[in-house]
């Protein structure tokens, strides 16, 4: 048997493995996703999963509403705030100061500059685990 033969079995193999061990029930699936931003005066919503919307609150503040609530409040989500210009300008994604932003209907975050002021951003990548 060939070596490219033996690789493309063993692949077979590892993937059958893994397809056994990573049901949907999973706790490392993403339960949430989506990719928007604010650009031209509106929220461009690009792509999403378990998101029914994303509204702007106010200048570097957004609500996540999921279609799908979860169970309770006690879910992780992580999310990225890209640059909005090519000068180099930073954007970080952060929670609100007080818990009321986070329910199992949906999700309150930030962004800001480096300078810690709240500013949008033409995009943000949000996953939220459960």
């Amino acid at each position: 048997m060939s070596l490219v033969a033996q690789l493309s079995a063993l692949a077979t193999r590892i993937g059958a493995e893994i397809k056994g061990l990573i049901r949907p029930d999973h706790p490392g699936l993403a339960r949430a996703w989506t990719n928007f931003g604010y650009v031209g005066g509106a929220i461009q919503l690009r792509a999403a999963y378990n998101v029914a919307s994303v509204t702007r609150l106010g200048t570097g503040r957004y609500r996540i509403d999921f279609e799908t609530p979860f169970p309770d409040a006690k879910y992780c989500w992580v999310a990225t705030g890209r640059s909005n210009t090519a000068t180099g300008t930073i954007r970080f994604a952060a929670a609100r100061s007080t818990t009321d932003g986070k329910t199992a209907n949906s999700l309150e975050l930030v962004c800001t500059s480096a300078a810690a002021s709240l500013a949008d951003t033409p995009e943000i990548s949000l996953v939220v685990y459960r």
